[in-house]
């Protein structure tokens, strides 16, 4: 089982007065690598574009080369962003207008970033080949990770 306690420590350590956005994003991706099992991709899409044209675009990860733009609202991750809420997927190929960037994901589990005022400004985008992989604690721990990273980001966007 997964410490995400000591996991989200580690990455409060790793992000900790660090002012660069692609950087902090590129260890946090490396470390959640690293310490959660069953992965083919973790990382991270951010918000960009002017008002009413916004689009996730392709940001740090680990795992195979991936979509570089996903439109607001389609996809688990659009979805998660466009809807401000976290998606967990047992089966993304049941999932309506998934996107299927890498044929060997099966699960997914995907949490928005926010600023202070509660705005999304990109998504923590995480998947498995295994299916039904996300746990209500790998949720809870994940939304944790998510938390510090929305935190140490915020104030440098």
């Amino acid at each position: 089982m997964i410490d995400y306690r000591e996991l989200n420590s580690q990455l409060e350590a790793l992000l900790s007065g660090v002012p660069h956005i692609t950087a902090s994003l590129a260890n946090a991706s490396a470390l959640i690598w690293q310490n959660i099992d069953n992965l083919n991709w973790a990382g991270f899409y951010m918000i960009e574009g002017k008002a009413g044209e916004e689009k996730l675009v392709l940001a740090p990860f680990q795992g195979k080369p991936a979509c570089i733009e996903i439109p607001l609202g389609r996809g688990v991750c659009g979805t998660a962003a466009a809807e401000n809420r976290t998606l967990v997927v047992k089966d993304v190929h049941e999932f309506p207008g998934h996107i299927a960037c890498d044929c060997d994901s099966n699960s997914e589990i995907v949490v928005p970033l926010r600023r202070t005022d509660g705005s999304v400004f990109g998504v923590l985008d995480i998947d498995s080949p295994v299916f039904d992989r996300f746990t209500d604690d790998d949720k809870a721990g994940i939304e944790l990770l998510a938390g510090t990273i929305s935190c140490q980001l915020s104030p440098l966007l």
